[in-house]
């Protein structure tokens, strides 16, 4: 079986040599006792030990750690960390204890990150890293420094940062073909509770690394693997500087698409619940209108959901949203599907009352609105964006007084006329609408025929 595929029983059923070690010098007789008298016992016996005499246990999981190098030793106490943690949480206090204030308890996690020793490794560093928060313990400072000593160890902070960067280095480059990425995702799932991995992370420009992986799922192993993703992004929702990243990237029609496929009601409630944190931040609403998450909500709202928060953070999603559409301006719900180049014959575009009232909106920014129009035409391979682009500036050369002239200088003319040769006759038609009122201009410009 491949190493990295191993689970903590299947590690712990491993003879370890304690006796060699201890002949090497590299554990003491003390050592030694302590793991003949905790080695291959039930877990009762284990928790019944680690009720008595905690701290020594720990202290001599750290030695190890720090003093011995062999793969399968390391894993080894790696998974008796692991199991430890996995039966009680409140455990980690143990490497807080004051009789360890002279013993650098990071440093040997610390080490471990580049080697790539198994799965069950990692997620015994998660494990370790998300319940030995720094705390102020009886002479063991929060800095990671003794108050009875001078020494400088390894803080919280430092192996934190470290663990960061090493994340970020298995989402781009994984260290495993199959277990890389999802082990990675399922550390930060934990570890983006902290706010100093938080930021760390978008210092790492690692948001962007999230994105390309909150897609539709299948599989069990890719549900679950969208799932913790998702559930980072939900709690990067809470940092702003995060939000800034999440807003220059296609995480929110991403996060869309992913709660109109999904069926998985864990999936659904992680990136119901983002949404709804992400409702009120700068253009994320309009956005959510302009994709149509409306409706989806609504059709999400008809299911039949077991998860109460999931049907509350839908009812706010709901409200929030016809809110929002409440408060949008036709001419922002306008520039809002410009901007996002989703152009198709919504009310606005044919509307004579809209052009007159808001034909001086599109001056606004340097024509932004006109710009992207115009890119629209360059770029877009759909017939019905071309058509509208067409449509929406002959509507502006008809309606602005220096219409021709605005949309001539930003060479907009060239671009037009490729179109008139398009397969699509609907964007024929408008191609020719906009090429008539750029020659005739707006004074007989409302003589043509829409």
């Amino acid at each position: 079986m491949d190493r990295a595929e191993l689970t903590t029983e299947q590690v712990l059923k491993r003879d370890i040599p304690w006796e060699t070690y201890m002949t090497t010098k590299l554990i003491t007789g003390t050592c030694l006792q302590l793991l003949r008298r905790y080695d291959n016992r039930s877990e009762s016996q284990r928790a019944s030990l680690l009720d008595d005499d905690g701290p020594a246990y720990v202290r001599v999981f750290v030695s190890i750690l720090r003093d011995i190098f062999k793969e399968e030793t390391v894993e080894y106490v790696l998974a008796l960390i692991d199991e430890m943690l996995t039966a009680n949480p409140k455990r980690a206090r143990l490497f807080h204890d004051k009789s360890l204030a002279n013993e650098d308890a990071y440093e040997p996690f610390l080490n471990c990150f580049g080697k790539g020793i198994g799965l069950y490794k990692r997620r015994a560093v998660r494990y370790w890293l998300w319940y030995a928060r720094p705390k102020t313990l009886d002479g063991v400072l929060s800095n990671g420094e003794s108050s009875s000593s001078k020494k400088k160890f390894i803080t919280i902070d430092d192996l934190l940062r470290g663990l960061v960067e090493w994340l970020c280095a298995q989402l781009k480059k994984p260290s495993h073909p199959t277990q890389g990425i999802a082990v990675a995702i399922s550390c930060l799932a934990t570890l983006l509770k902290e706010p100093l991995v938080r930021s760390s992370f978008v210092q790492a420009d690692g948001v962007k690394l999230l994105i390309p992986l909150i897609s539709p799922a299948s599989t069990q192993q890719s549900i679950q693997l969208l799932y913790e993703t998702c559930l980072c992004v939900w709690l990067l929702s809470y940092y702003e500087p995060a939000i800034d990243y999440l807003a220059t990237s296609r995480a929110l029609p991403r996060l869309v698409e992913v709660v109109k496929s999904s069926t998985k009601e864990k999936v659904v409630r992680v990136v119901v619940l983002t949404l709804k944190n992400l409702l009120s931040k700068g253009a994320f609403g309009a956005q959510m209108v302009d994709l149509g998450l409306l409706q989806i909500v609504q059709s999400l709202k008809a299911q039949a959901w077991s998860d109460e928060d999931l049907l509350e953070a839908l009812n706010q999603l709901d409200e929030g949203l016809k809110d929002k559409i409440k408060k949008l301006s036709s001419f922002d719900k306008y520039k809002q599907e410009v901007l996002l180049g989703h152009l198709d014959w919504t009310p606005v575009h044919k509307d004579p009352m809209f052009w007159r009232d808001n034909i001086s909106n599109f001056e606004e920014n340097d024509f932004q609105i006109l710009r992207v129009l115009i890119t629209i035409l360059d770029t877009s391979s759909d017939p019905r964006a071309l058509a509208v682009a067409c449509y929406d500036l002959s509507q502006f050369i008809q309606h602005h007084a220096a219409g021709r002239v605005i949309v001539t200088d930003l060479k907009a003319k060239e671009r037009v006329m490729k179109l008139m040769n398009h397969e699509n006759p609907e964007v024929t038609k408008n191609a020719l609408l906009c090429i008539q009122r750029l020659f005739l201009g707006a004074k007989y410009a409302s003589f043509l025929q829409v």
